[in-house]
């Protein structure tokens, strides 16, 4: 219904990184800096962010499609990873070649119907320049930057 970015969601554990796509992600608070994601209950990815008790969400960029579709599957996790440039840093997994990226300290798991949210700390924020990949009406889409903020259609009719 509403476009939304398309990020990873990674943590780290002794068998290595996990990670889901996540759409359902957002700004929590600004003082303190927090944001929030929801996993679904049964989501390996939930179990990792868990036991590691922090994770990253890596925004998925223009050219990350194919990872985004990679990381909403049921394969094995070394499977999703090796589909993917990542390495290691402040403790979880980052995607390379992603706009952004947002590592949090997890503070909630917060049960909501058949997903869990997740909030978390910010610790680090980083963003380069690059265009985000959307998702909307079961589509991938990128923003289209020859229109306008109104997309192309003129401001509000009098």
């Amino acid at each position: 219904m509403l476009p939304t970015g398309v990020t990873v969601i990674g943590a780290l554990t002794p068998d290595g990184p996990a990670g889901a796509t996540a759409s359902a992600v957002c700004s929590l608070s600004l003082e303190p800096m927090m944001m929030l994601a929801c996993l679904d209950r049964g989501s390996r990815t939930l179990l990792a962010v868990q036991a590691a008790d922090r994770f990253v969400i890596n925004v998925l960029g223009r050219g990350q499609r194919r990872a985004a579709e990679v990381f909403a599957t049921k394969v094995e996790q070394a499977e999703k990873w090796a589909s993917v440039r990542w390495r290691r840093h402040r403790q979880t997994p980052l995607i390379e070649d992603c706009p952004a990226h947002v590592v949090c300290a997890l503070r909630d798991v917060i049960a909501a119907g058949d997903h869990v949210i997740i909030t978390g700390d910010v610790l680090e924020v980083e963003a380069v320049a690059g265009e985000p990949l959307v998702y909307h009406g079961g589509l991938f889409r990128t923003l289209d930057s020859t229109s306008g903020p109104d997309g192309g259609q003129g401001g509000p009719q009098e």
